[in-house]
C-alpha cells in the first residue's frame, strides 16, 4: 500500500509540474565560433516595433546561460504576439572578458513574427563577423 502511495503522489506531482509549466515563443542562441563554444553571460534586450514603425518598445531583456542559450522570450500564454521585433546582442562586455578586441560592440537582428509556431534566433559569433538565421 505504501509504495501505491508513493507511486501515485510520483504521478501527481509529475503531472502537475508538466501542467504547469510555461511555454514561450522565443529563443536565441549564441555560439562563438572562433572558440567553438556558447557564449555565455551575453545580455540579449528583445525589442518590439511600435504600430507607428518608427519607435521600439523594450519587452524583456535576459542573459544568456552557461549554453550560450536564452529559452524564455514572449511567453505563449499571450494570445497574440505577431509583430515585427528586434534582439539586440550587447557583445561589448563579452569581447572584453574574453580579452579580445571586436569590431561589434553590438548586434541587431530584426525579424518579424506572423503566426503562433516558435521562432529560434541565433547567431554566430566572433570578434569580426556573424551569422544568423531562423533555427528551431
Amino acid at each position: 500500500m505504501r509504495n501505491l502511495l508513493l507511486t501515485l503522489g510520483l504521478i501527481l506531482s509529475t503531472t502537475l509540474a508538466h501542467s504547469q509549466a510555461k511555454t514561450f515563443q522565443l529563443s536565441s542562441h549564441i555560439l562563438d565560433i572562433s572558440k567553438g563554444t556558447p557564449a555565455s553571460g551575453v545580455p540579449i534586450r528583445l525589442e518590439k516595433m511600435d504600430s507607428d514603425k518608427k519607435t521600439w518598445s523594450v519587452i524583456d531583456e535576459k542573459v544568456t546561460d552557461a549554453n550560450g542559450r536564452i529559452s524564455d522570450f514572449l511567453s505563449s500564454e499571450k494570445a497574440d504576439n505577431k509583430g515585427i521585433y528586434k534582439l539586440t546582442f550587447l557583445t561589448a562586455d563579452y569581447f572584453k572578458s574574453q580579452n579580445t578586441n571586436s569590431f561589434y560592440p553590438f548586434i541587431e537582428v530584426v525579424f518579424e513574427i506572423k503566426d503562433s509556431k516558435h521562432y529560434h534566433v541565433p547567431i554566430t559569433l566572433s570578434a569580426y563577423g556573424y551569422s544568423t538565421y531562423r533555427g528551431n
